[in-house]
Protein backbone atom coordinates (compact mmCIF):
# COMPACT_ATOMS: atom_id res chain seq x y z
CA UNK A 1 0.00 0.00 0.00
CA UNK A 2 2.94 2.37 0.38
CA UNK A 3 4.08 4.28 -2.65
CA UNK A 4 6.84 6.76 -1.85
CA UNK A 5 6.31 9.86 -3.92
CA UNK A 6 9.57 11.59 -4.71
CA UNK A 7 9.93 15.33 -5.20
CA UNK A 8 9.07 17.56 -6.92
CA UNK A 9 6.72 18.96 -4.37
CA UNK A 10 4.56 22.03 -4.69
CA UNK A 11 5.19 25.46 -3.21
CA UNK A 12 2.05 25.05 -1.08
CA UNK A 13 3.19 21.66 0.24
CA UNK A 14 6.54 23.22 1.15
CA UNK A 15 4.66 25.91 3.13
CA UNK A 16 2.63 23.24 4.93
CA UNK A 17 5.79 21.31 5.84
CA UNK A 18 7.36 24.52 7.20
CA UNK A 19 4.28 25.23 9.32
CA UNK A 20 4.25 21.68 10.68
CA UNK A 21 8.01 21.81 11.37
CA UNK A 22 7.48 24.93 13.47
CA UNK A 23 4.57 23.37 15.40
CA UNK A 24 6.37 20.07 16.06
CA UNK A 25 9.56 21.93 16.99
CA UNK A 26 7.84 23.42 20.03
CA UNK A 27 8.24 20.07 21.77
CA UNK A 28 4.78 20.07 23.32
CA UNK A 29 2.90 16.96 24.54
CA UNK A 30 1.33 14.83 21.80
CA UNK A 31 -2.23 16.13 22.21
CA UNK A 32 -1.13 19.77 22.07
CA UNK A 33 1.11 19.08 19.08
CA UNK A 34 -1.79 17.43 17.25
CA UNK A 35 -3.94 20.48 17.97
CA UNK A 36 -1.31 22.87 16.56
CA UNK A 37 -0.73 20.67 13.51
CA UNK A 38 -4.52 20.52 12.93
CA UNK A 39 -4.59 24.30 12.55
CA UNK A 40 -1.59 24.17 10.20
CA UNK A 41 -3.25 21.58 7.96
CA UNK A 42 -6.63 23.35 7.90
CA UNK A 43 -4.98 26.45 6.48
CA UNK A 44 -3.77 24.54 3.39
CA UNK A 45 -6.57 22.11 2.51
CA UNK A 46 -8.49 24.38 0.15
CA UNK A 47 -5.51 25.10 -2.13
CA UNK A 48 -5.95 23.21 -5.44
CA UNK A 49 -2.18 23.36 -5.99
CA UNK A 50 -1.26 21.50 -2.80
CA UNK A 51 -0.63 18.16 -4.57
CA UNK A 52 0.88 17.24 -7.90
CA UNK A 53 -1.08 15.11 -10.38
CA UNK A 54 1.00 12.05 -9.44
CA UNK A 55 0.23 12.54 -5.75
CA UNK A 56 -3.50 12.39 -6.55
CA UNK A 57 -3.37 8.98 -8.26
CA UNK A 58 -5.23 6.06 -6.73
CA UNK A 59 -4.91 2.29 -7.05
CA UNK A 60 -7.83 0.09 -8.14
CA UNK A 61 -6.99 -2.62 -5.58
CA UNK A 62 -6.68 -0.63 -2.33
CA UNK A 63 -6.29 2.89 -1.04
CA UNK A 64 -2.94 4.35 -1.98
CA UNK A 65 -0.47 6.04 0.32
CA UNK A 66 1.83 8.70 -1.14
CA UNK A 67 4.59 9.72 1.27
CA UNK A 68 4.98 13.45 0.59
CA UNK A 69 7.54 14.37 3.24
CA UNK A 70 9.46 12.78 6.10
CA UNK A 71 11.33 15.16 8.37
CA UNK A 72 15.07 14.39 8.47
CA UNK A 73 14.95 13.60 12.20
CA UNK A 74 11.85 11.38 11.79
CA UNK A 75 9.72 13.65 13.99
CA UNK A 76 6.85 13.81 11.49
CA UNK A 77 5.64 12.61 8.11
CA UNK A 78 3.14 14.06 5.66
CA UNK A 79 1.17 11.52 3.64
CA UNK A 80 -1.62 11.75 1.05
CA UNK A 81 -4.09 8.86 1.04
CA UNK A 82 -6.07 8.40 -2.16
CA UNK A 83 -9.27 6.38 -1.87
CA UNK A 84 -11.34 5.13 -4.78
CA UNK A 85 -15.04 4.45 -4.10
CA UNK A 86 -15.58 1.68 -1.55
CA UNK A 87 -11.97 1.50 -0.36
CA UNK A 88 -11.35 1.31 3.37
CA UNK A 89 -8.86 0.57 6.10
CA UNK A 90 -8.98 -2.17 8.67
CA UNK A 91 -9.90 -1.21 12.23
CA UNK A 92 -6.59 0.05 13.62
CA UNK A 93 -4.77 2.39 15.96
CA UNK A 94 -1.55 4.34 15.51
CA UNK A 95 2.05 4.49 16.69
CA UNK A 96 1.87 8.26 17.30
CA UNK A 97 -0.33 11.34 17.21
CA UNK A 98 -2.05 11.88 13.89
CA UNK A 99 -3.84 14.73 12.16
CA UNK A 100 -6.02 14.16 9.10
CA UNK A 101 -7.77 16.53 6.76
CA UNK A 102 -9.99 15.88 3.76
CA UNK A 103 -8.68 17.46 0.58
CA UNK A 104 -11.20 16.00 -1.89
CA UNK A 105 -14.37 13.94 -1.58
CA UNK A 106 -15.89 12.59 1.63
CA UNK A 107 -14.60 10.07 4.15
CA UNK A 108 -16.50 8.19 6.81
CA UNK A 109 -14.70 7.37 10.03
CA UNK A 110 -16.00 4.79 12.51
CA UNK A 111 -14.48 5.25 15.96
CA UNK A 112 -14.11 2.56 18.59
CA UNK A 113 -12.95 2.00 22.15
CA UNK A 114 -11.89 -1.02 24.13
CA UNK A 115 -14.07 -1.92 27.12
CA UNK A 116 -13.44 -4.51 29.84
CA UNK A 117 -15.02 -7.88 29.12
CA UNK A 118 -14.32 -10.63 31.64
CA UNK A 119 -10.57 -11.26 31.66
CA UNK A 120 -10.02 -9.27 28.48
CA UNK A 121 -11.46 -6.44 26.45
CA UNK A 122 -13.82 -6.07 23.54
CA UNK A 123 -14.17 -3.43 20.86
CA UNK A 124 -17.24 -1.19 20.89
CA UNK A 125 -18.17 1.34 18.21
CA UNK A 126 -18.63 4.81 19.72
CA UNK A 127 -19.53 7.01 16.77
CA UNK A 128 -19.42 7.46 13.02
CA UNK A 129 -18.19 10.79 11.70
CA UNK A 130 -18.48 12.01 8.10
CA UNK A 131 -15.54 14.20 7.11
CA UNK A 132 -15.90 16.53 4.12
CA UNK A 133 -13.46 18.76 2.26
CA UNK A 134 -11.72 21.01 4.76
CA UNK A 135 -12.64 18.94 7.82
CA UNK A 136 -9.66 18.25 10.09
CA UNK A 137 -9.35 16.01 13.13
CA UNK A 138 -6.45 15.08 15.33
CA UNK A 139 -5.85 12.50 17.98
CA UNK A 140 -3.15 10.89 20.05
CA UNK A 141 -2.97 7.37 21.45
CA UNK A 142 -4.61 5.90 23.40
CA UNK A 143 -8.12 6.40 22.14
CA UNK A 144 -7.36 6.44 18.43
CA UNK A 145 -8.99 3.20 17.25
CA UNK A 146 -10.89 3.69 14.01
CA UNK A 147 -11.78 2.54 10.50
CA UNK A 148 -11.80 4.99 7.59
CA UNK A 149 -13.52 4.53 4.22
CA UNK A 150 -14.35 6.50 1.12
CA UNK A 151 -17.94 7.61 1.69
CA UNK A 152 -18.58 9.05 -1.77
CA UNK A 153 -18.95 7.83 -5.34
CA UNK A 154 -15.78 9.56 -6.55
CA UNK A 155 -12.16 9.68 -5.46
CA UNK A 156 -11.46 10.92 -1.95
CA UNK A 157 -8.08 12.32 -0.91
CA UNK A 158 -6.97 13.07 2.61
CA UNK A 159 -3.73 14.39 4.04
CA UNK A 160 -2.35 12.70 7.14
CA UNK A 161 0.40 14.07 9.31
CA UNK A 162 1.93 11.60 11.75
CA UNK A 163 4.38 12.15 14.58
CA UNK A 164 6.54 9.32 13.23
CA UNK A 165 8.75 8.36 10.29
CA UNK A 166 6.31 6.38 8.14
CA UNK A 167 8.93 5.78 5.43
CA UNK A 168 11.03 3.84 7.94
CA UNK A 169 8.05 2.13 9.61
CA UNK A 170 6.13 1.46 6.37
CA UNK A 171 2.88 2.58 8.01
CA UNK A 172 1.52 4.51 10.96
CA UNK A 173 -0.56 1.54 12.09
CA UNK A 174 0.33 0.07 15.46
CA UNK A 175 -2.33 -2.65 15.80
CA UNK A 176 -5.16 -4.05 13.70
CA UNK A 177 -8.38 -5.18 15.40
CA UNK A 178 -11.05 -7.70 14.47
CA UNK A 179 -14.48 -6.09 13.93
CA UNK A 180 -16.94 -6.41 16.80
CA UNK A 181 -19.30 -9.39 16.48
CA UNK A 182 -22.21 -7.13 15.47
CA UNK A 183 -20.16 -5.79 12.52
CA UNK A 184 -18.52 -9.00 11.33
Amino acid sequence: MTTPTAPPTTARLDLLVGDVREAVGRGLPAGETASLVSRCLAAHLHDPGLLTAGQREGDPDHYRQHILHVEDDGSFSVVALVWLPGQRTTIHDHVSWCVTGVYEGTESERRYRLVPDGDGTRLVATETVVNRVGDVCGFAPPGDIHLVRNACSSTAISLHIYGADVARLGSSVRRVYEPPADEA
